[in-house]
């Protein structure tokens, strides 16, 4: 049952489950990617109460409480190292969100910087996400997520919580048991043949075969013939009569992968199967009938290879019956920790260390280290949720053997070189004697344009060259730094160091990086990805 917020509490109670006579809207939301106890990853809170003007949601070690989506247990973070003393979020204009951290209450920071006082977030970083840490223990992302109800049971093989994983999973139910073909959209490694699989299973097809085929691994002069068949001797090498994949996926499902790249023939032959349910083999001059649900997949931009003859149109019409999108990991951050806690959990079943999970004593280090998790939470994973498996295995693997999991410094090297910028606005301390509205001046923006080149220079050195540094001394986002450094003609940038100038620089400053920045002027991130990439090792 839900717990009831303390009776000192001087806020309001947040609510996690909406009015089921009110229509599903987003919301702020707290959703556990790292706990001393790990197996209430995932579990969320949302902060409904903030939709209401002068609302404020409070939280603390005690109240309120988090659970997981579709399941009945709810439980406050409890950890006995955060304060009773509790952390308030305020709703703030155009949809944004205060964070207000007393002296008294838990040390929060936000992707890694401490909180005094507060921090303001804009609704694109909450869209985003932002990473909390408290007390060093317990991570928390703070994002938007949507009051519909979820259910426990109907996972589809799918995990994640984010509103566009409900999304995709609303579209598979309402597609599965229909007969049209399905083209699902997305990037390479977000998990386009699960999606796939959990249409067949879901559809009446569920006891015929799945066939899955990766057209972009077949040779384009056997293509053919491995999807329609083909009769012996048609080929050199044809020694006997062959079914194809669509035959052994008679009465079942066949999953085309990577269907942009079949070839200008395929694609022929795959609109006329579409058309009249017949494949000729290749060599055969009869047809034969074939019972098939077809399901695509492409992570290519199919109207753009239209535009450049690449790809068919009437096939593209044909494969679309209905489109389902495979959202990106960097759009659903939310996921992140259950995912991981999913990887993990197998890979601690086969090195038998499951207990890791489960641990017993609440006062003990977090398995998952919060340094970790917010590193997970601000990379920018381009290779989805297969790169979050293999990272995941990783860190399991790396790690057999210790009290928690470390992250070797290759891996740090991978997962800090894409990384978010820290989000929010710094807010005055409460009680500092300054009003809020003179700490918002001393941390306004200034245009991009206001900056000289000089005055770049100069704070580029001050900053020893730390990029991220630089944009806040001078009050401009991170990313104007890289426009105002291109534009420059008094700086260079590390791609302008010649390999004989780097590897020079680097025996005289014997590998110290920090002595090379200073020397070679340049971003200390860009010199030292200069430096992996000719083979020499910083010290």
């Amino acid at each position: 049952m839900q717990q009831k917020l303390a009776a000192d509490m001087s806020t309001t109670a947040v609510q996690t489950k909406g009015s089921p006579a009110t229509a599903p809207r987003s919301v702020p939301a707290l959703t556990v990617v790292s706990h001393p106890h790990p197996q209430r990853i995932g579990e969320q809170l949302l902060l409904e109460v903030l939709a209401s003007v002068g609302r404020t949601a409070a939280l603390s070690r005690n109240a309120p409480d988090f659970s997981r989506p579709g399941g009945l247990l709810a439980l406050p973070l409890g950890d006995p190292f955060l304060s009773r003393t509790p952390v308030l979020f305020e709703p703030a204009a155009h949809g944004g969100l205060r964070l207000r951290v007393p002296e008294d209450g838990t040390q929060v920071c936000v992707a890694g910087e401490s909180v005094a006082g507060g921090r303001e977030f804009t609704q694109e970083e909450l869209v985003a996400g932002v990473p909390l840490v408290l007390a060093e223990r317990v991570v928390l992302l703070l994002h938007l997520a949507s009051t519909a109800a979820q259910s426990a049971h109907r996972d589809l093989g799918l995990v994640g919580q984010s509103q566009s994983i409900q999304q995709l999973r609303d579209d598979i139910l309402r597609v599965a048991d229909l007969a049209v073909p399905v083209l699902i959209r997305g990037e390479t490694g977000t998990g386009k043949e699960l999606v796939a699989r959990a249409i067949h299973e879901q559809g009446p097809r569920r006891s015929g075969p799945f066939v899955s085929v990766n057209l972009g691994a077949l040779s384009k002069e056997l293509v053919a013939a491995e999807l329609f068949g083909a009769q012996r001797g048609a080929y050199t090498g044809a020694s006997r009569d062959r079914d194809g994949f669509f035959r052994a996926a008679h009465g079942g499902t066949l999953f085309l992968d990577e269907v942009g790249e079949a070839p200008a023939e395929v694609q022929a032959a795959l609109l006329r199967v579409l058309e009249t349910g017949e494949v000729y083999p290749v060599g055969g001059h009869t047809p034969v009938p074939v019972d098939v649900r077809l399901v695509a997949a492409t992570d290519s931009n199919l109207e753009a290879r239209i535009e450049e003859r690449l790809f068919k149109a009437p096939l593209l019409h044909r494969l679309a019956g209905f489109e389902l999108r495979v959202p990106p990991l960097r759009e659903r951050r939310e996921d992140i920790g259950p995912l991981f806690l999913h990887f993990a959990r197998q890979e601690l079943e086969t090195t038998g260390e499951g207990w890791r999970l489960s641990p017993t004593d609440p006062r003990a280090a977090p398995w998952l280290p919060a340094s970790v998790a917010v590193r997970l939470l601000r990379y920018a994973w381009p290779g989805n949720v297969r790169q979050l498996r293999n990272v995941t295995r990783q860190l399991v693997i790396g790690s057999r053997g210790l009290p928690g999991l470390r992250v070797d410094s290759r891996l740090e090297q991978t997962l800090d070189a894409e990384s978010l910028p820290v989000p929010g606005r710094v807010l005055a301390p409460a009680g500092a004697g300054v009003p809020e509205a003179a700490g918002e001046a001393k941390s306004s923006r200034r245009k991009p344009s206001e900056v000289g080149e000089n005055e770049l220079l100069e704070a580029l050195r001050a900053c020893s060259w730390d990029l991220k540094a630089t944009a806040d001394f001078l009050g401009i986002p991170r990313p104007s730094v890289y426009v105002l450094i291109d534009k420059s003609s008094l700086i260079r940038t590390a791609r302008d160091l010649s390999p004989e100038e780097i590897t020079r620089c680097f025996q005289e400053c014997a590998g110290d990086l920090d002595k090379m920045v200073q020397r070679l002027e340049v971003s200390r991130r860009a010199l030292q990805r200069r430096v992996r990439e000719l083979g020499l090792s910083d010290a």
